[in-house]
């Protein structure tokens, strides 16, 4: 009854009853999150944002959300800020704070529908109509006690304050998250927003309390997901509570709401940790959301000049020629940057238009000039399905380069397309992958290209339509 009481009583303070509805809720952390005196709270969110700098290379499209953490800001105001630089000084007329609740056990989703958020910069404005469209779209409805003792949208709003001046806010809390409730939320804000200013922030934290060398490789795995667009993953991990991150919800939400609004991409901004303080991990991470138009190319195309191509093709004819020569590995001594960002790419070699080697990384696990060296090596000596590449085999040998853009998981196999797509197939622990010209070179229509990267991973090839997960992803292709 004491515990009952005293609940009642802090509702009652922070939401005292008015005429109007919530009216304007007060900041409950200010003082122990972040900074309750304005001009400290207001310097130091603008350190940090000077701090992250300006963004370099962008994908192509914009930018419709973000990803950022809610701890104290001790912890992690630097890996927000990250974040917010990206869309600093940007024309964003409201901003969709979306948060997990921490506290409030109940389904679906809570709304702060009018009024605004205090916090010692002032009074952000709740943009009531675009908050009554979400509502009626999603089912969310108004729940003081949702709000009452929620860190997680509180501690984004400053730096919405000072990153987006004059952006309204619409504050969402996501009770139990489940498939249904993160789905209709993409719903609902593919529905109300699509078509306006409007910024989605996913609020969470990554893995929590795990021993530093765990949590930073469970961390690693999921900036992997979040990456790769692995909506679906990600939801299976929210539903099973898997300490993953404490947002799975809103940031599978916000991932289904960016392919919606078009091809959409993921940036991490940075990933860091709270190990330098001592104890248990908590992990944090920032990114930005991207969505561009179809037809689009963003990564590949969008850095890679002529140049650019040439300097590839060359750096794999030279690292091939090397390795068989004295087993060494080239550096990549260019100093091009465009292949010194991490991108995923594949080399093939073929002899007289036949294959004589494939290798390479799906995943932009190294900066692509490296890469190209190493997947050019792999494919002349560890394929093995052909005997290793001969010295005097290599003037006959053609190059060929696919340089990858992130791999995004895709629920419907009806959204393949032959000719642009890139697959991957994985289930029961089986995985296999097939280029995008691969499709076009063998004649292949979609059923045939899905059944076929099947059999690659050694499965039925109805497997895709048996449970099997699919990926697909984008290559630029290039070739001597």
């Amino acid at each position: 009854m004491t515990h009952v009481l005293a609940a009642a009583v802090l509702l009652a303070a922070l939401f005292p009853a008015q005429a109007d509805g919530p009216s304007v809720r007060p900041p409950a952390f200010a003082g122990t999150f972040y900074p309750d005196d304005p001009a400290a709270l207001a310097a130091e969110i603008d350190r940090s944002l000077d701090a992250a700098g300006a963004p370099g290379d962008e994908p192509a499209g914009r930018i419709v959300g973000l990803i950022a953490p809610h701890a104290g800001y001790v912890y992690s105001g630097r890996t927000a800020a990250a974040a917010y630089a990206r869309v600093r000084g940007r024309k964003i007329a409201a901003v969709v704070i979306v948060a997990p609740s921490h506290r409030a056990d109940f389904e679906g989703l809570a709304v702060w529908p009018e009024g605004g958020f205090r916090t010692p910069l002032g009074v952000a404005r709740v943009d009531a109509v675009l908050a009554k469209a979400i509502a009626k779209a999603s089912g969310a409805r108004y729940r003081p006690e949702a709000f009452a003792e929620e860190h997680a949208v509180e501690v984004q709003v400053p730096f919405v304050q000072r990153a987006l001046p004059g952006a309204a806010i619409v504050p969402l809390v996501m009770g139990r998250q489940t498939g249904a409730t993160v789905r209709g939320l993409a719903a609902a804000l593919a529905k109300t927003c699509l078509d306006k200013d409007v910024l989605v922030v996913a609020s969470t934290d990554l893995s929590h309390y795990l021993p530093k060398a765990q949590a930073r490789r469970t961390d690693a795995a999921t900036a992997a997901l979040i990456e790769g667009l692995k909506s679906e993953t990600l939801i299976r991990k929210a539903e099973a509570g898997e300490n993953v991150m404490c947002g799975g919800g809103p940031v599978a939400a916000l991932l289904l709401y960016a392919r919606k609004a078009g091809q959409a991409r993921v940036r991490i901004a940075a990933r860091t940790d709270s190990s330098s303080f001592g104890g248990p991990v908590v992990g944090y991470l920032a990114a930005a959301v991207y969505a561009a138009a179809p037809g689009a190319t963003d990564g590949p195309g969008a850095f890679l000049d002529a140049a650019d191509k040439a300097a590839l093709l060359s750096l794999a004819r030279a690292a091939v020629a090397e390795f068989l020569a004295t087993g060494a590995e080239i550096e990549d001594r260019t100093g091009r940057a465009g292949l010194a960002e991490p991108r995923g790419a594949f080399v093939t070699l073929t002899r007289k238009g036949e294959l004589r080697g494939c290798i390479g990384f799906i995943a932009p696990v190294l900066p692509l000039g490296r890469a190209v060296i190493r997947a050019a090596i792999y494919a002349a000596t560890e394929d093995p399905r052909f005997p290793r590449v001969e010295p005097d085999e290599l003037d006959g040998l053609r190059f060929e380069i696919s340089v990858l853009t992130p791999a995004r998981e895709i629920d419907d196999p009806r959204t393949v397309v032959v000719g642009t797509h890139g697959l991957i197939v994985e289930k029961d622990g089986r995985s296999g992958v097939l280029l995008p010209q691969v499709a076009v070179d063998e004649g292949w229509d979609r059923t045939a290209f899905l059944g076929q990267v099947c059999l690659k991973a050694g499965l039925p090839p109805d497997a895709w339509r048996r449970g099997a997960r699919l990926s697909v992803f984008e290559a630029v292709v290039f070739h001597e």
